[in-house]
């Protein structure tokens, strides 16, 4: 399962991000793979958190169209929205003490986990998320 942070949904959706073209280009052909798809309710939040605050400089959108977005996200066959499952706790746990990731890498922590619940590969471009040991992650718009 393809599982996807927020800075990729934002890349792909926000004109003004200079990683537009290429996370876009990523992104549709994801959803149109075959491949299972998990967008983390964290990394949906975030989206809706970030596109729709006035303060934020990435492009506003209405409340209404952002959310729009993400049903739509949500409509695609092979797409599901992940929540932490029963068993997070101990992966939570294990994730903020073997990754040292206190503070606001604690969010991160979470998403590690979440991904590790589901058996997936976290999509993302924050190099971060290689301090989590066991956690599968990709970077798909860094040149190989």
């Amino acid at each position: 399962m393809i599982v996807i942070d927020v800075n990729l949904l934002l890349y792909a959706h926000m004109r003004s991000s200079a990683f537009y073209r290429p996370a876009r280009a990523w992104f549709e052909k994801t959803l149109s793979s075959d491949e299972e798809v998990g967008i983390p309710l964290q990394s949906a939040m975030a989206f809706l958190r970030i596109t729709t605050n006035q303060n934020i400089p990435l492009g506003r959108l209405e409340l209404s169209t952002a959310l729009g977005i993400v049903e739509a996200w949500l409509e695609q066959p092979g797409v599901q929205l992940l929540y932490a499952g029963e068993g997070h706790w101990p992966v939570f746990r294990r994730m903020l003490l073997e990754g040292r990731a206190a503070g606001v890498l604690g969010t991160d922590a979470h998403l590690a986990a979440v991904t590790m619940e589901c058996g997936g590969t976290l999509y993302t471009t924050d190099s971060d998320f290689a301090r989590f040991p066991g956690l599968r992650w990709k970077n798909p718009l860094a040149r190989a």
